[in-house]
Formats: structure tokens, C-alpha cells, sequence
């Protein structure tokens, strides 16, 4: 593979003006390609196969209204008044007539009918109901409703819109992302020493993001693809975009300043950090495309275009930084007595002696990364102890993790869903927020027969437990059929609530028997309920398949058999404490205020499993960058405890500028007023830490170190049968330097000979 890419980058190099408007023109055509056939997001959790998921299919055919997306319009009298009043009761007649009128309503339901008044009587709700999803509700109609609920203001009464409409905002560039792209920026200019060499790091990653981000839109019209998908991939394919191109330019460099020719250079740093930028962006791949398997339709568009966003990062950093490279020279040759330039005397100098000490016309100052290493490999049992010690700690709230799919209960406070949720909750209970319905149907039945049925039914659900209120049952244009609303003592994301939906299922077999229909249980609350369970279930063998991956990629690798379990472990220690501190601030609310959290409860349910899949390729990154080196010291000099620092040397700066890198572009996001997407932003953000700093640039060193020598031991039985991936760019030892040296030595030869013939010409036979 090292030599492929080296050949690559040279193709790249040479034809630089070509590569580059290749990448603009599929950039333009993808973006005209949205602006033509451009579809809409859609944000439906949906799981096929299971029972609610069934029956919301059969009610959206025979009950729209039951099955489409509802809004919900809050009135609220002043202190000392209530709804009931002429006046008030006036404006709420008018508001529902207004709501009415708003484009793709299908119903609008007085709350005199419905009995939607508190006990107090001072809040009442208006029911509007569509007969479409979520996705196809216009902005709209939710605009119209807004305005008619502002305009009952006018009269004294409170309002507030709430229900299913609202869901995730999804993709947004604002301020914070803004932010985090100037930290980045930041970072590429401390590394690099050099604004110019920033900005050519981050041209070619914004180029892969743009194309990206626009091909994931361009398939919106074919494809079923969620606004989270699209923050998702923006935030990935963003951050892989910079930290592989940073690993590639730093390399390049690195070479530039030992004197070698630039377009030798990249060609070299192509075949050699960009091995290592394809494995691991392949690593990450996987583990995101084996998110389909789970059979959930909006987690597999969301795995595929994330692992699409990283595919496109890593096609821009193996043929567009060397394209740009190309148009840069020589200019990106750190220049003589800088702090780049002395940093390559220094590792040259380190590579030379093999022992580490900065001498032999280096600058005599030791980096920090090895200082660090140094300290680390002092005391090693203690470190690995420590560290270990401190990450099973930070996991332990991990053991309570709940998950759920997230509600209008975890929008901003400010917000008129939240205050519509909150006032809810309040006035009617928690369970009001979240109403089950249960289908009963009867088999070649009367509209009379199943409205029999359908009450009995009624009056068996009222006597479960955590059940408030059942409401009467309703018909559908199928005479089979009858609905009935089962409003929950508890919220939509309480343990109650799961349970009640059990209790019903395990109650359906009697039900039967005793009423002749058939239940199934289904609603909003109910399908998330069941994508929450699915994902539960799906997470142990998710993390089985990801851990095995591990250890075959990198004993493939590294041909050891220490490395990959230590990996692995580390691997698992980052997720636990990762998900831990998810539980701890997201869950249990610790420092919900400070980190404006507007609401503690149940972890989404997919952010576990989207952790891991990023987190396991970016392990694998770092895990390999801060490894090969040092093998590379191991192999040259078999001291194993010294090519752990001397090893160390050449990596610990990139990827800790690597690292910080990442952490930005994600806590970037984190501010975000959307409850799917500041969670997995402030997981990512601590997971790449917690991997980058406390298990790959402490534990691994540790590790390494109280292995010794049996860190590299591998069977030579499991070394032959093992594929040789050349990850390192070992092939690259006879290209072109040493090919170029042989050429030359075979024109020495070639010439000497021709002088000799003419000196000592041979005798004609």
C-alpha cells in the first residue's frame, strides 16, 4: 500500500492544477445538484418489524390523524382567572379556527370537546393534528400556528407551542463551530510554526468537507437522510479532515527540512503517514458502515454518511495536500534556526546515535513529548496503575446509563416547546406528553363488534399499573379496528413508561382471549421505547465486533500479540469513562448548569454506539502513529525500554496537536441547542481526550515499558500466515532513494565501462 500511495503522491504532485480542479468541479457539480434536486430532511426514528412500528404503519393508513405528527397549542390564563372564562373562551375559539387554516392540518380539537382542561382550570390545550409525519410538516404550517397562538396574547392568555413538530434542528453553522475552526487554525500554526502552512493544512480539509457535506444533501431527494446525519458527517468528516492532513504536511516537512527534494517529499510522506491515514480513516469506516447491520434505518444512513464524509477526508488528504503541497515548493521548507528546522536536527540526530540523549550537534533541549514519555516509563506499574485506576473510576456511572430517544422535555428552557412540555407536565402529569396508543383489532368483525371489544380492552388497561387515564376508544375507517389513548402516570423517558408498555404486551395474550381482539402498542412514545431497547440490545455485540477488529488490525500491524490486547483494553477504558462522564453531567445532572444542560435524563440512545464506532478509529489512528515509531526505533536498535522514548519523540507533538485539534471542532458543537446533538458532541469531545492524553500517550508508554522486549514477540507460526500490510512504508527502503542510487550507480558503472572499452578495445575475432 506505502508504495501505491507513494506513486500517488507523486501523480499528484505533477499534476497538481488537474487534481485540484477535479476537486472543484465535483464540488460545483455536487452543489448545483442540490440546488436543483435538493430534497427534504427527514427525522423520523423509525424500526421496522417491531410491533409499534406495525401498527403505526397500519394507522397511517386507516387513521392519519393518530399516526401523523400533532402540535399542541398551551393556553394559559393570568393569576386569578381561568380558561373557562367568555372572554377567554372567546380567543380560544378564534385560535382554533385560525390553527385550522394552516396549511396540511387535518384537524384542530377544541379543548371543550376533548376535556383537555386542568382541574384548576387555568390551562387548557388545543389539539392540531396532520396527517403526514414529522418530516413533511411545512415550516410553514408551524409558522401559521405560532402566529395564531401569539395573537391570543393580545387578550392576557399565555401561550406556547409544543408537540412532535419540533424535533432536531440538525446541521447549523453558527458562532462555537466558527470558534472551534479558528482554535484548529490556532493549533496548525503552533505546530507548524508557519500561517502559511496552516492554512494550506486546512484548505484541503475544508475542500473534502464541502464535497462531503454536499454529496450527502445531493442524495436527500433518494435517500431517507436525517438533519443529525448531516451534523454527524460535518462534524467528522471536519475533524478527521484536519488531524489526516496534519499528520501527512508534518511528515512532509519534517522531510523538507533534512534537505529533501519537495516533490520527493510529499511522495514520501504520501506513501508513509498517508498508509497510516488510510488505515485508520478505514478503521473508522467500518466501524461507522457496521451501524447498517443493527437494522434501524435513520442509525444506518447516519453511519453511512458519516463513514462517507470520512472517506472523502481521506481521499482530499492523499491527493489534494500533495496537489497543494505541489503549488507551495519549496516554501513550505522550515527555514534554517527555526524551531521546526531544529526539531528535525534533533530527531535526525536522535535516529542516528539511537540513544536519545540530544547530542551530536543537536540543539541540546529535549521535547517535551520526550520529557513526558521519560516521566511516564520512570515508575511504569505505578503509571498504568494510576491511569487505569482513575478511568474505571470515571467509568462507574456508565453501570446506571439509561437510554432513550430525547423529547421536547430536553429542548432549551427559553424555547416555546419546552415551555409547552413544562407547562404540560405541570398542569395534566408527565404522562400526558407522552400518550400511548394501543390498536385493538378484531378479526372479520362489525364497527359494533369492535367497539365492544375495543371497550372492554379500555376498562382491562385501566386497572395496570402506572396508568392515569384511558381515554375512550376511537374508530378508524377500518371497522376492524378501534384506537385507544393510554396517558401514562409517568414521562415519556421514565422507567415507568417502559414498563407499562411491557405490562401491555404481556397482558395482550389474555386480552384475546377475553375480548377476541388483537393489541398492539404503538405512538411516538412507544417507537422510541422500541428503537432504545433495539440499541440496547445491539451494544455488547456491537463493541464484541469492534474490540475483535482491533486485535486482528493491529496484530496484523505491529506483529505482536501485547500491542493489540493493550490496545483494546485501553480502547474499552476510553469508552467506559467516556460514557461515564455522559452519564454523570447528561443523566445525573452534575454541572447541568455550568454546562447548560437544559434537561437530566436518559442518555440518547444511539450515542453509546456512535462513541464507539468514532472513537475506536481514532484510537486506532493515534495508536498507530505513536507505535510505529516506535517499532521503527526497535527494529534499528532492539533496546526495548530506549525506542520507547526515542520513538515517542517523533509523534507525541503531532498527535497531541492531532488531538486538540479534534477536541475543538467537537466541543465546537456542543453548544448547540438540540438535544440529539450536544450529547454526542460532548462525548466525542471527552473521548478523544481521554484516548489521545491518558491511554495512548501515558498507558501505551507504561505498557511498552514493563513489557520490554515481549512487547514485540509474535509466533512465527502466527507471523507467517498473517498479511504483511506495510503500514510503516517499509517498502519504501528502495523507493526512490535507494533506487536512485542505484541508477546512478549504474550509469557509474555504465560510463566506466564504455572508457574502458575504448581504452582497451577488444580484438575482432
Amino acid at each position: 500500500m506505502a508504495v501505491l500511495l507513494h506513486r500517488l503522491g507523486h501523480s499528484a504532485y505533477r499534476h497538481r492544477k488537474l487534481v485540484l480542479g477535479i476537486w472543484l468541479f465535483v464540488l460545483a457539480a455536487l452543489i448545483t445538484c442540490v440546488g436543483v434536486f435538493g430534497g427534504k430532511l427527514d427525522d423520523r426514528f423509525a424500526v421496522p418489524g417491531t410491533e409499534s412500528q406495525r401498527a403505526l404503519d397500519s394507522l397511517s393508513k386507516t387513521l392519519p390523524e393518530a399516526s401523523g405528527a400533532s402540535a399542541q397549542i398551551v393556553f394559559t390564563a393570568p393569576k386569578g382567572h381561568q380558561v373557562t372564562e367568555a372572554a377567554y373562551a372567546a380567543t380560544i375559539t378564534r385560535t382554533v379556527t385560525e390553527a385550522g387554516k394552516a396549511p396540511q392540518v387535518s384537524a384542530v380539537v377544541d379543548p371543550r370537546t376533548s376535556g383537555a382542561v386542568s382541574a384548576d382550570r387555568t390551562t387548557a390545550i388545543v389539539q392540531v393534528q396532520y396527517p403526514v409525519q414529522n418530516a413533511q410538516v411545512s415550516a410553514s404550517s408551524v409558522d401559521a400556528i405560532e402566529s395564531a397562538a401569539k395573537a391570543a396574547e393580545k387578550d392576557g392568555l399565555k401561550t406556547s407551542v409544543g408537540g412532535s413538530v419540533y424535533s432536531s434542528k440538525g446541521v447549523h453553522i453558527g458562532p462555537s463551530e466558527i470558534i472551534g475552526v479558528a482554535v484548529a487554525l490556532l493549533v496548525l500554526v503552533i505546530t507548524f510554526g508557519s500561517l502559511l502552512v496552516a492554512g494550506m493544512a486546512l484548505l484541503p480539509a475544508l475542500i473534502g468537507v464541502a464535497v462531503g457535506l454536499a454529496g450527502l444533501l445531493a442524495l436527500t431527494p433518494a435517500v431517507s437522510i436525517s438533519s443529525t446525519a448531516v451534523t454527524l458527517a460535518l462534524m467528522l468528516g471536519l475533524a478527521v479532515g484536519i488531524d489526516y492532513v496534519l499528520f501527512i504536511l508534518s511528515r512532509h516537512r519534517q522531510q523538507l527540512a533534512r534537505g529533501t527534494d519537495p516533490r520527493e517529499s510529499v511522495a514520501l510522506a504520501t506513501g508513509t503517514a498517508g498508509s497510516a491515514v488510510v488505515f485508520a480513516g478505514t478503521t473508522v469506516i467500518i466501524a461507522l458502515a457496521a451501524l447498517s447491520v443493527i437494522g434501524i434505518p435513520f442509525l444506518t444512513t447516519m453511519g453511512l454518511g458519516a463513514a462517507g464524509a470520512v472517506l472523502i477526508a481521506v481521499l482530499a488528504s492523499i491527493t489534494l495536500v500533495p496537489a497543494v503541497a505541489g503549488f507551495a515548493g519549496s516554501r513550505l521548507t522550515p527555514k534554517p534556526g527555526s524551531r521546526a528546522a531544529r526539531r528535525a536536527a534533533d530527531a535526525d540526530a536522535s535516529s542516528g546515535s539511537g540513544s536519545g540523549s540530544g547530542s551530536g550537534g543537536t540543539t541540546g533541549r529535549v521535547p517535551m513529548g520526550t520529557r513526558w514519555t521519560q516521566w511516564v516509563i520512570a515508575k511504569p506499574l505505578l503509571t498504568v496503575l494510576a491511569v487505569a485506576g482513575i478511568l474505571v473510576t470515571l467509568a462507574l456511572p456508565a453501570m446506571d446509563m439509561r437510554l432513550a430517544l430525547p423529547d421536547n422535555g430536553s429542548a432549551p428552557h427559553v424555547s416555546t416547546e419546552r415551555r409547552s412540555y413544562d407547562t404540560i407536565s405541570d398542569k395534566f402529569g408527565p404522562g400526558f406528553n407522552g400518550p400511548l396508543l394501543v390498536l385493538a383489532e378484531t378479526e372479520n368483525g362489525t364497527a359494533a363488534a369492535s367497539a365492544q371489544a375495543g371497550e372492554q380492552v379500555a376498562q382491562k388497561l385501566r386497572t395496570l399499573k402506572n396508568v392515569k387515564a384511558v381515554l375512550a376508544p376511537e374508530p378508524t375507517s377500518d371497522p376492524t379496528q378501534s384506537v385507544i389513548t393510554v396517558l401514562p402516570a409517568s414521562g415519556p423517558d421514565s422507567v415507568g413508561t417502559g414498563q407499562l408498555v411491557r405490562d401491555i404486551r404481556e397482558a395482550a395474550p389474555d386480552l384475546r382471549e377475553t375480548t377476541g381482539a388483537s393489541v398492539s402498542v404503538t405512538g411516538t412514545t412507544a417507537v422510541n421505547i422500541d428503537v432504545s431497547n433495539r440499541l440496547s440490545d445491539s451494544l455488547l455485540p456491537f463493541v464484541g465486533i469492534v474490540v475483535g477488529l482491533s486485535l486482528l488490525l493491529l496484530m496484523v500491524v505491529f506483529r505482536s500479540l501485547v500491542i493489540p490486547v493493550k490496545a483494546a483494553v485501553g480502547f474499552l477504558l476510553s469508552v467506559g469513562a467516556s460514557l461515564g462522564l455522559v452519564v454523570a453531567v447528561f443523566q445525573w445532572g452534575w454541572l447541568a448548569d455550568v454546562l447548560d444542560v437544559p434537561h437530566s435524563g436518559p442518555v440518547v440512545s444511539f450515542l453509546p454506539i456512535i462513541l464507539i464506532g468514532v472513537l475506536f478509529g481514532l484510537a486506532m489512528d493515534y495508536e498507530v502513529f505513536l507505535v510505529s515509531g516506535m517499532r521503527e526505533e526497535w527494529a534499528h536498535t532492539g533496546r526495548a525500554r530506549q525506542s520507547v522514548v526515542d520513538g515517542a519523540r517523533h509523534s507525541v507533538r503531532v498527535v497531541t496537536a492531532a488531538a486538540l485539534i479534534m477536541f475543538t471542532v467537537f466541543a465546537g458543537f456542543f453548544p448547540l441547542d438540540d438535544s440529539l446533538i450536544k450529547p454526542i458532541a460532548f462525548a466525542l469531545a471527552v473521548g478523544v481526550a481521554i484516548d489521545a492524553f491518558a491511554v495512548r500517550m501515558t498507558l501505551v508508554p507504561a505498557v511498552l515499558a514493563l513489557a520490554g522486549r515481549g512487547a514485540w514477540w509474535l509466533p512465527a507460526w502466527l507471523d507467517r500466515i498473517l498479511p504483511d500490510l506495510d503500514i510503516e512504508g517499509a517498502g519504501l527502503q528502495k523507493t526512490p532513494a535507494t533506487e536512485q542510487s542505484q541508477e546512478q550507480d549504474q550509469d557509474q558503472d555504465h560510463g566506466q565501462k564504455q572508457e574502458q572499452e575504448q581504452k582497451d578495445p577488444q580484438p575482432v575475432s
